[in-house]
């Protein structure tokens, strides 16, 4: 398909107000009025969104949306009309005709003309059959229908589940009028979009070093891109507003729920160990020197299905004689879980969080938690059958007996399941303002040409190709956190931690890439021990990137582990303690 004459040579600034479902109210508001902006996107989609939505629509077929972006219109609609700013959002869910008319209904009520338009065909669930309890199949579309919308005059554009970097994409496409084969400039677009797209985690939100380089992250602002025509940009925020615009919390964006040096989207694929960072002033960094290579041939889509009920009882062990406490207790509720005429849970899982210190000045200091979960397909398995007996308990077991909430019910969980489907077999439609329908589903080839070449091909899983310097240089015992940062997230099952070298030190980033190699790794973190770790590096960013496959078990929706989304396994590997050279400590 070949673009149009470009519409505009101009840089595009585009910004962001949300980067999940539950974000900040305020932040679209803040964002209109905060300075100049063209175009303000909002990302409500993840894969827990996808399933909690998918339960709305079950008990309402007119719902399936993020209700809160209409709430947020109530008064940014007349805000963005006022300054002539577009709004681009995932906000449509399951349901984005649905939200584009309800965005009608309010344009009208508020007395604020504007021209809505919508973007569909990612929805899959009747398409084909994706096996049983299936509740949402997803594809995750590009921005054709974004830019189509934009071309056609839209103030309003809404999709359902697009990749999160082509609401960035697909606008600066249109904007400038690149072609499908522009890899380049799109993806500098993408790795711009995947910046903006976790809203304040680019402003110092989340960020491993916020203590150290003093910023106030209380109210971090929310982040904005200047683009080019080259597909470079300048990440930046309103002035006044929170945070920090740093190389440092853009890198950890940047390193956030990635895999390797190929970062694969329905628009391109963005080679990530080509981006270049750089300081341009106060808050602001400029992205360059981006590499794209052609799409993948197939899409993802996510499935998600309801995979059961879970409960949980989580005792509280204080003081003196924990392990014999925990076996006790331990004992009692397996007995009972398998006494006869019981059927006992499909999963059961203990695990001892030793949270206690000797001779602690606070009871809470004092206490170990015992965490019993159980999962099973049916309710009655995880209800009054786990809570009863924990419940019985309460005068006949450890001493110190208490629970840290009362009995519960069982309640449902989900499961995430990333599956592909053929890129031309996919509908992509944009519904235009005017309510004209047009197909803009990808071709059935994908164009191609060689991939472009990098020095970091060659990172691959394991130890590092070069040999250690030599030298046995002055080493101290000291939190790895002291000279890394790093990031953590979800992908389905599987978890990333991004770590990088504190201000990109290049000496610093060669001594973490001969020490953290993947068999260190599951040194540091036992609970990864037995799991497939692959390890990424992107020397421009002075960064590895580690993948750990199955440490989430089903996906988030499952809540397989204390921290389901593992937020905060980063922050576990910085608190680590290693042998550190001297010359690298604060």
């Amino acid at each position: 398909m070949t673009a149009p004459e470009p519409a505009s040579r101009e840089p595009l600034r585009i910004g962001n107000a949300s980067g999940f479902y539950g974000d900040r109210a305020d932040a679209l508001t803040e964002m209109l009025t905060g300075g100049p902006l063209d175009i303000l996107t909002g990302d409500y989609l993840a894969e827990l969104t996808m399933l909690i939505l998918g339960r709305d629509r079950l008990k309402d077929p007119a719902r399936g949306y993020a209700r809160t972006f209409l709430r947020q219109l109530e008064t940014g609609l007349g805000l963005a009309r006022d300054r002539g700013v577009t709004l681009v959002t995932n906000a449509g869910g399951l349901n984005p005709a649905g939200l584009a008319d309800a965005v009608r209904e309010l344009s009208e009520r508020v007395g604020v003309p504007a021209r809505v338009a919508h973007v569909e065909g990612d929805d899959l669930l009747a398409d084909r059959d994706w096996g049983e309890g299936v509740l949402t199949a997803n594809a995750y579309l590009g921005g054709a229908g974004i830019s189509a919308c934009l071309r056609a005059g839209a103030d309003v554009v809404v999709t359902g589940r697009v990749a999160d970097a082509s609401l960035v994409s697909g606008c600066a496409a249109a904007h400038f009028g690149w072609a499908d084969d522009d890899w380049d400039r799109l993806a500098g677009a993408v790795v711009a979009g995947h910046v903006l797209e976790c809203g304040t985690q680019a402003t110092g939100g989340n960020y491993a070093f916020f203590a150290r380089d003093g910023i106030d992250a209380r109210h971090p602002g929310f982040p904005l891109a200047e683009l080019a025509e080259d597909g470079s940009a300048v990440i930046t925020k309103h002035p006044g507003t929170g945070g920090a615009v740093t190389v440092g919390t853009v890198t950890a964006q940047l390193l956030y729920e990635t895999a390797g040096p190929r970062y694969p989207g329905p628009d391109v694929t963005a080679r990530l160990d080509s981006v270049r960072l750089g300081q341009a002033g106060t808050d602001r960094v400029r992205i360059e020197g981006i590499r794209g290579e052609p799409r993948p041939d197939r899409l993802k889509v996510g499935l998600t299905r309801l995979g059961g009920y879970r409960n949980e009882v989580t005792f509280v062990l204080t003081g003196l004689d924990v392990p014999a406490k925990a076996d006790l207790v331990r004992e009692q509720m397996e007995t009972a879980l398998s006494r006869p005429g019981t059927r006992r849970p499909a999963q059961v899982d203990w695990s001892l969080a030793r949270t206690d210190r000797a001779d602690a000045a606070a009871e809470e200091e004092a206490s170990a938690l015992l965490r019993l979960v159980v999962r099973d397909p049916e309710e009655s398995a995880v209800g009054r059958a786990v809570s009863g007996p924990a419940v019985e308990l309460a005068l006949a077991s450890y001493p110190g007996f208490h629970v840290t909430a009362p009995p519960a019910r069982g309640a449902p969980y989900g499961v995430f399941e990333a599956a592909y489907a053929d890129a031309g077999s996919v509908p992509h439609v944009a519904v235009l303002p005017d309510g004209t329908r047009l197909d803009v589903s990808f071709p059935a080839a994908v164009p191609r040409r060689p991939p472009t070449g990098s020095p970091d091909d060659a990172s691959q899983p394991g130890s590092p190709s070069e040999a250690p310097p030599t030298g046995a240089p002055t080493t101290r015992r000291a939190p790895l956190g002291l000279v890394a940062g790093a990031r953590s997230g979800d992908k389905g099952g599987s978890a990333n931690i991004g770590v990088w070298a504190y201000d990109a030190d290049p000496d610093l980033y060669m001594w973490l890439r001969e020490t953290l190699t993947t068999d260190r790794l599951r040194v540091l973190l036992p609970e990864v021990r037995d799991l497939p770790v692959t390890r990424h590096e992107f020397r421009n960013l002075a960064a590895l990137n580690f993948v750990i496959d199955g440490i989430l078990g089903d996906g988030v929706a499952s809540q397989h582990r204390f921290d389901p989304q593992a937020k905060a396994l980063g922050e576990w590997l910085r608190a680590r303690h290693l042998d550190i050279p001297e010359v690298f400590l604060p």
